[in-house]
C-alpha cells in the first residue's frame, strides 16, 4: 500500500493539467441574447477570389441577417402564446419526421426502381388517358431552308426542297453547310413559339396566312430567302400526338411506379417489424 501512493500521485499529476484546464470554446463573432454565432459558421461563406472589401460586405451582411433572425426568435419566444409555441414545435417535429422518412424512402426506391418503360406501356396509358394530354398551344410539323438570295444553285435547291425525296440525301449533304439555317425533319412536332424564332417573318398576326397543313411557301427578304413546307398543324386544346407526349408519358409512368414501390416498401417494413416484435399495439386496459 505504501508503494501505491506515489503511483497514484504521479497518475493524477499527469491528468490534472488536462482535467482541470478550462474547456477551449469556439471563437464567437457575435452574440444576441443567449445565442452565439461562431467563426466556423462563416467558413465557405465568401467565394474564392472575392476582394477584401466585398468579403467584408458579405460577412457583415450574413451576420446582420443572423442577428435579425435571432432577435425575431427571441421576440417570438417572449410574445407568442404558449399554445402557439407548442403548435409550432409539433409542426417542426412533424417536418423533421417527414424530411427523414421521405429521404430514406427515396433512397430505398432508387435501389430497386425499374426505370425501363416500354413502348407498349406508354401506348396503352396514352390510349386510356388521351383527354389528359391536350395541347397548350399550336403544334407544327414543317421543314425549311434559309439561304442567301444569290446562291448559285438557288433554283435547283428550291426544286429539290419542294419535291423532297429521301434519296437526295447526298445532294443535301453537299449544300447544307452553305445554308444560313435549315431543318429537314418534318416528322417532329414543335411548338409554334419555336417556329417564330426560326422564321422571324412569321408573327401571331400573320400566322394564319402561312401556317396551314400542306402549305408550301417562299419568303424573300433583302438578302436571303426562306423555303418552307408545312406538313401538319395542330391547334390548341387538341389531343397531343403520341410522339410529342412520349417523354411526359414516361415520366408519369415512372412516378406511378415510384409511388407504388414506396407503398410496398412501407408495408413490408411495417409487416417485418410486427413479425420481429419491434412493433406492437397494446390493448387499452
Amino acid at each position: 500500500m505504501r508503494n501505491l501512493f506515489p503511483i497514484l500521485l504521479l497518475f493524477f499529476g499527469f491528468i490534472s493539467c488536462d482535467y482541470f484546464k478550462p474547456e477551449e470554446k469556439p471563437e464567437a463573432v457575435a452574440r444576441v441574447g443567449k445565442f452565439y454565432l461562431y467563426q466556423d459558421e462563416l467558413e465557405d461563406l465568401v467565394p474564392e477570389g472575392t476582394s477584401p472589401e466585398d468579403s467584408t460586405t458579405i460577412v457583415r451582411s450574413f451576420i446582420d441577417r443572423w442577428a435579425t433572425q435571432m432577435l425575431l426568435i427571441q421576440g417570438a419566444q417572449l410574445n407568442l402564446s404558449a399554445d402557439k409555441q407548442v403548435a409550432f414545435d409539433k409542426l417542426i417535429e412533424q417536418y423533421k419526421t417527414d424530411l427523414y422518412t421521405k429521404a430514406y424512402l427515396e433512397e430505398l426506391v432508387l435501389q430497386s426502381l425499374d426505370t425501363v418503360v416500354s413502348q407498349a406501356e406508354m401506348k396503352s396509358y396514352y390510349a386510356m388517358h388521351k383527354e389528359n394530354f391536350k395541347t397548350n398551344g399550336t403544334l407544327v410539323r414543317l421543314r425549311y431552308i434559309h439561304l442567301p438570295k444569290d446562291h448559285p444553285k438557288l433554283d435547283l435547291i428550291k426544286t429539290k426542297f419542294f419535291d423532297y425525296k429521301k434519296k437526295d440525301v447526298a445532294f443535301w449533304d453537299t449544300y447544307q453547310l452553305q445554308f444560313i439555317n435549315y431543318a429537314f425533319n418534318d416528322s417532329i412536332w414543335v411548338e409554334l413559339n419555336q417556329v417564330y424564332r426560326k422564321l422571324p417573318f412569321l408573327t401571331p398576326e400573320n400566322r394564319d396566312d402561312y401556317i396551314q397543313s400542306g402549305k408550301s411557301l417562299h419568303y424573300p427578304d433583302s438578302t436571303s430567302i426562306y423555303f418552307v413546307k408545312v406538313s401538319q398543324v395542330l391547334e390548341k386544346d387538341q389531343i397531343s400526338p403520341y410522339d410529342y407526349v412520349q417523354p411526359t408519358l414516361k415520366g408519369v409512368l415512372l412516378n406511378q411506379r415510384k409511388l407504388e414501390l414506396m407503398k410496398k416498401i412501407e408495408r413490408e417494413i411495417t409487416e417485418d417489424a410486427i413479425k420481429n416484435k419491434k412493433y406492437e399495439i397494446y390493448k387499452k386496459p
